[in-house]
């Protein structure tokens, strides 16, 4: 008896079972296949119910006989892509289809794009109510060609229950077709640059300039256009490192006419990797390179860029990167003190000219160096262990002079223009004061700053000239209204004894920011060549000394001394040897990792948050990020969590794949911090000058609910 209701039992269960597979029930989350002589066709569920979800992912899967293929969204000169009716459909507001990466097919000249053997498309559906049930119900029209093409009619249904979300059997590989649904161009490290559309007789012809992380393989690129037009498949010149492309195609199909300021859908794709990319270009012009989140896209003029430097150059002055070479600027001010208004104007104006001279003399190499194709950046002169040598003695002589030790010997008639206005008015002292606090405030990125400079360096000579000119006057702008308003500097104590105290604290302040420059020295070239170059430098202040000696051989002949000794120093990173420290942010222990792009697509796919923090030694800013923000608080917890990947690209030395990294991003200065996770595979990016606030909130938008830790 117990034998016999056992076997019932069992056979029931046998029977229920084999018909939910059937029906496409639950426990399969995936509804009948309706077979054809050319292949079959069924739909699937990532999750085996809708919980309280506001969209569920599904997919619409194709497997096809060996030939047979079905068509994109945009199926090229013959064909048409799957079309979904949702009418008779149960709980559902909308349901968008997504399309992963074609294939190029090309048949007795026409050029089709489309999926051949298998392939998902990946389904978003959104319900009317969230956590009630949904029914699917789809009536569904596509073509299938080989040597002939066969349209089909089907009808598929699905229903979802009001269970929780739990992954289904057919999430992993829904999760692997989804990921190749074309996104923004960081995800897979590929940048579309410049797009210009010209006319050639009654054709139009269609450049993209395009780059990419690693070498490029096989580029396509797919353009989607006016309703009508047709695209040639693209001429592709591939540059000699392999990671930057030229796309030539050629359209019709419509009037020239209908291409005047048409929005064009690129899709460029290579090797397993694609991006896709929306611009409008008008016919005869070419486009602003678009670039990621928070940088130039094709609608800033030159005009907004202008202004978005001159803001730049001016909050320049209250970044961390400056506060070094405040005593600098502080000197200058209250050297004026009871002067006349005409010598104070003439002094602050001398020292904007030196700002501006600096800075477009920094353009000018920048310029030189991306002819000679190099990469270029805001900062790199930092990331040169001469420079830095030569920038570290140059304080040494500043503090020298802080210090009393010396004084300049100027021109006779800039002295007799000294003595006819009073102490501290040589005009060459204030250039030259305002030349060299610009060369020390460039190792790190104002808000607003890395948007045109990022701009300027993607453009050429020109919009180089232009932005770094409106950067100097930014920068300037506190020197220039003092010289338009004088008595801001006049009414300031006379200089007398008090000034010489303040010139000892100035001249310490200067000595501590030259211990910090060898610091980075030592990241370059190694403890044994610094200690070379700091016993060299350290020998100038006790020449200065001896100069005072009666009778001293070393002070008669102090100039000849200094300047050896300075050259000594400048070419002990020339002739020493080489250095493969690997001293830097990118080692360092705890929650941070080396910098890996390539494996950021997958953690993301894994369903962690990923940040990456570009950084350097001698970056100042990214220091302040580090203590205040990375190191403490609610941000530190976040990072000890396991669904979050932190990584730090240190840029100290120079590095080309980070220097391309930052131009992907159209950034060309540091700090610079992004995050990437399951809600935003394209990356968000941080300001430069970070918050608690400001870092927790990307976290949040960019992570699943698991990814971020909440107090």
């Amino acid at each position: 008896m117990i034998l016999r209701l056992a076997f019932r039992i069992g056979a029931t269960i046998s029977l229920v079972a084999s018909l939910m597979g059937v029906t496409g029930g639950a426990f399969a989350m995936a509804s009948d296949w309706s077979v054809n002589d050319q292949g079959k066709l069924r739909l699937v569920s990532a999750v085996d119910g809708v919980g309280d979800r506001k969209s569920i992912a599904l997919g619409l899967e194709f497997k096809l006989q060996p030939g047979w293929k079905i068509y994109w969204r945009s199926p090229g000169d013959a064909g048409y892509p799957p079309r979904i009716d949702w009418q008779k459909s149960e709980n559902v507001a909308s349901a968008r289809l997504e399309w992963p990466a074609p294939k190029r097919f090309s048949v007795l000249g026409l050029e089709t794009l489309g999926y051949k053997d298998e392939v998902i498309l990946p389904l978003k559906v959104e319900p009317v109510e969230p956590g009630k049930p949904i029914v699917l119900r789809a009536d569904i029209s596509y073509l299938t060609c080989d040597e002939i093409c066969v349209p089909h009619q089907v009808k598929l249904g699905l229903d979802l229950p009001a269970a929780s979300a739990k992954p289904s059997n057919q999430a992993n590989v829904l999760a692997r077709y989804t990921s190749q649904v074309p996104g923004e161009g960081p995800r897979h490290g590929l940048s579309i640059g410049a797009v210009s559309l010209t006319a050639k007789g009654e054709e139009v012809i269609l450049n993209v300039q395009a780059t990419a992380a690693e070498a490029f393989v096989k580029p396509d690129l797919y353009v989607e256009g006016p309703e009508g037009a047709f695209f040639t498949r693209p001429k592709v010149s591939i540059a000699s490192n392999a990671r930057s492309a030229v796309l030539t195609l050629t359209a019709g199909g419509v009037p020239q006419k209908e291409f005047e300021a048409a929005p064009l859908r690129l899709t460029l794709v290579d090797n397993g990797r694609a991006m896709e990319h929306v611009v409008t270009v008008r016919l005869g012009e070419g486009t602003v390179p678009p670039v990621g989140f928070g940088g130039v896209t094709g609608s800033q003029s030159i005009l907004t860029i202008i202004v978005l430097a001159v803001i730049g150059g001016l909050i320049l002055n209250l970044m961390p990167c400056v506060l070094p070479v405040l005593s600098i600027k502080l000197l200058n001010v209250v050297g004026h003190g009871g002067a006349e208004r005409g010598a104070v104007r003439a002094g602050f104006l001398a020292s904007s000219a030196g700002i501006l001279f600096s800075l477009l003399l920094i353009a000018g190499v920048l310029i030189g160096l991306k002819s000679a194709g190099m990469a270029i950046g805001w900062g790199i002169q930092f990331q040169q262990p001469v420079f830095l040598v030569l920038l570290t003695a140059i304080l040494v002589l500043f503090a020298c002079n802080l210090f009393g030790l010396f004084e300049i010997n100027l021109p006779g008639r800039v002295t007799d223009f000294a003595s006819r206005h009073g102490e501290g008015s040589s005009l060459t002292g204030h250039f030259m004061s305002g030349a060299f606090a610009t060369l020390l405030a460039t190792p790190c990125s104002a808000p607003f700053l890395g948007t045109a400079v990022g701009f300027a360096l993607s453009r050429g000579p020109a919009e180089i000239l232009i932005v770094f000119t409106a950067l100097g006057i930014g920068f300037a702008l506190p020197y220039l209204i003092i010289a338009a308003f004088p008595g801001l500097a006049t009414r300031l104590p006379r200089p007398g004894p008090w000034m010489a105290n303040l010139r000892r604290v100035l001249g310490i302040a200067l000595v501590a920011n030259g211990v910090w420059l060898l610091s980075i020295v030592h990241t370059l070239v190694g403890l044994e060549a610094t200690i070379a170059i700091a016993a060299l430098l350290g020998i100038v202040p006790l020449v200065f000394v001896a100069r005072r000696l009666e009778g001293s051989r070393v002070g008669r002949y102090a100039v000849v001394v200094v300047t050896s000794l300075t050259v000594a120093a400048v070419l002990v990173p020339v002739f020493g040897p080489s250095v493969t420290s690997t001293k830097g942010f990118s080692t360092a222990s705890g929650v941070w990792k080396p910098f890996d792009e390539a494996a950021i697509p997958r953690l993301v796919s894994e369903g962690k948050t990923v940040i990456v923090d570009v950084t350097a030694e001698w970056c100042i800013t990214c220091q302040v990020n580090k203590s205040f923000v990375f190191d403490k608080g609610e941000v530190a917890e976040t990072l000890a969590s396991p669904a979050i990947v932190a990584m730090q690209a240190d840029w100290t030395r120079p590095d080309p794949k980070i220097a391309e990294y930052l131009a992907r991003f159209g950034r060309y200065g540091i700090p610079f911090n992004v995050i990437f996770g399951p809600k935003a595979p394209q990356g968000i990016i941080l300001p430069e000058l970070l918050t608690q606030s400001a870092v927790m909130s990307a976290f949040s938008e960019a992570g699943s609910d698991r990814a971020v830790v909440s107090k």
